[in-house]
């Protein structure tokens, strides 16, 4: 089929670019089965196009704004490219206009090398040197010169390299002051033993801590001590010392046990008589001394030798210069209640005082453990629902979520005392009526009872009574029971009861309690 065959292709293809309009016409023969398909006439373009056709609605696109062909960019110079690249608007400054100080290279020059070494590395003074003299003996100072003279100063400024930053440590030192950060505390008294501590140290047995125990206890006498008690042994005959007491004779045995009875009762009597004479028995250790048995005594097989450790010290009570700064302040009217300070924000945003936000009633009704899967592992959350109320008509309830129980019980106990509101009851023992209240697919239904019925209901809305003081209702879950949104239905029938005085005063009635009217005479 030659290009001709087809003018349609032919001019969208030329509006494009792609093929020249001056193209020769060349006319190539067809197959034979063109000859069943229709003649040129009959087909709706023409073989030659008309002038009107060769007017194209589009501008023809080239190859370089196609991208087919790139330009020849290596023709234009690196010299007018840099020229015609935009300058920036501002000066560069330099580290002179920052006030920066330029850094030297000390190995540029012999001079400057020998500059940054008597800089760097200086020698004592006469001062220093009577300092040291003052606290060094003579061979001491001697071989602190000979140490001095055998590392020359240029080996140092050439091979090594000493930070300038205000980050750096003080690697050269002359420990003549102690460092906190880097050297080791010294012993607070030179009388105190301390050693390294021993590798080969364990924790005691049994047997080990007992006669430990019996060794601390020897300094607190009461009578004999008790490293030199006479025990079962020795109440045997020689020959069975070195015997177990499971295999003496039953004769020897006996006889020891009634001996060493004996001699227990005569220590207990001779104590007792030193009692009664008015003499003071020496010794009981103070329950400080049991704490500080607790607390300093080594369980490690070391002998309770102090030693020097790289574990970080512990900071005091009261750091010198910090002691009371971050202290919270207490109010005294809290009477110590509340010393870490977890109710001051309630207390201001309530007007109740600490003795009345302790004096509510809180209880704990949903407890839920979620997990959140991340890309760490699954981490676990807590959610409570707490409800708080003072037994008089106010109840709220709180709601918290977070991963420790106690943080988010917590935290729902004051959400639940901040969101306290008035319930309406009647006579102070019921709710107005029956009331109906629908969360999710929980259906809660509460029903007003005369006097002395109590509370017939499930635990949780048995709590949310009590914390109101509602104290005659029973109660209806007829469909799901879900924990949470039983609670919420329930709150939510609660603060959603009708008002008769509004329903009285929308009639136009005037309302009348008859059973009061009837049983107690009263007009209303």
């Amino acid at each position: 089929m030659s290009v001709a065959a087809r003018p349609a292709a032919r001019r969208l293809a030329s509006s494009v670019g792609f093929l020249s309009t001056t193209a020769p016409t060349t006319t190539t023969s067809t197959t034979s089965s063109s000859s069943s398909r229709t003649p040129p006439q009959s087909r709706p373009f023409s073989s030659t196009p008309s002038p009107q056709a060769r007017k194209h609605r589009f501008r023809s696109i080239t190859a370089h704004e196609m991208g087919l062909i790139k330009k020849n960019s290596a023709a234009v110079p690196d010299e007018e490219i840099e020229k015609l690249r935009a300058k920036s608007r501002f000066r560069p400054l330099t580290s002179r206009d920052l006030g920066v100080p330029e850094k030297r290279d000390p190995l540029a020059s012999q001079e400057s090398l020998d500059e940054f070494t008597a800089e760097t590395f200086t020698k004592y003074t006469p001062a220093e040197k009577a300092e040291l003299a003052r606290m060094y003996t003579p061979e001491q100072i001697a071989a602190l010169e000979a140490g001095e003279a055998t590392i020359n100063p240029r080996d140092l400024t050439i091979q090594g390299r000493l930070r300038t930053d205000i980050y750096r440590m003080p690697y050269i030192d002359d420990f003549a002051e102690h460092q906190p950060i880097i050297d080791k505390r010294p012993p607070a008294s030179r009388s105190r033993k301390i050693s390294h501590p021993d590798p080969n140290a364990r924790f005691m047995n049994t047997d080990e801590f007992v006669s430990d125990l019996i060794q601390w206890a020897d300094k607190f006498r009461v009578g004999e001590p008790t490293g030199t008690l006479r025990r079962l042994e020795d109440f045997v005959p020689e020959e069975w010392k070195k015997v177990k007491e499971g295999q003496w004779p039953g004769e020897v045995r006996d006889d020891a046990h009634k001996e060493f009875k004996k001699y227990l009762q005569e220590e207990i009597n001779k104590a007792a008589k030193q009692q009664e004479n008015g003499g003071v028995v020496s010794g009981g250790p103070t329950d400080a001394d049991v704490l500080s048995y607790i607390i300093e005594r080594s369980v490690m097989t070391d002998k309770n030798i102090q030693t020097q450790s790289s574990l970080a010290l512990a900071l005091p009570d009261k750091v010198p210069g910090v002691a009371g700064l971050y202290k919270a302040a207490v109010d005294p009217a809290d009477e110590g209640l509340d010393e870490t300070g977890i109710y001051q924000d309630l207390k201001r945003r309530s007007g109740m005082s600490v003795q009345e936000i302790l004096a509510l009633q809180c209880k704990t009704l949903v407890v839920n453990y979620v997990s959140n899967q991340t890309r760490m592992g699954k981490i676990q959350s807590t959610v409570t629902i707490v409800v708080a109320g003072n037994g008089d008509g106010w109840v709220g309830l709180g709601y918290a979520k977070s991963q420790e129980p106690m943080v988010a019980a917590t935290k729902a106990r004051l959400d639940a005392i901040s969101k306290m509101r008035p319930v309406r009851r009647y006579e102070n023992r019921t709710i107005f009526g029956n009331v109906e209240a629908k969360v999710s697919g929980t259906v809660v239904k509460l029903f007003a009872r005369p006097p002395g019925f109590g509370l017939r209901v499930q635990h949780r809305i048995f709590e949310i009574c009590r914390a109101a003081g509602i104290y005659d209702l029973s109660a209806r879950v007829p469909r799901s029971r879900n924990p949470m949104n039983t609670v919420k239905a329930t709150f939510e029938a609660l603060f959603n009861q009708k008002d008769p005085e509004e329903i009285a005063m929308g009639r136009g009635r005037k309302l009348v309690d008859v059973r009061k009217v009837y049983y107690g005479g009263a007009t209303q």
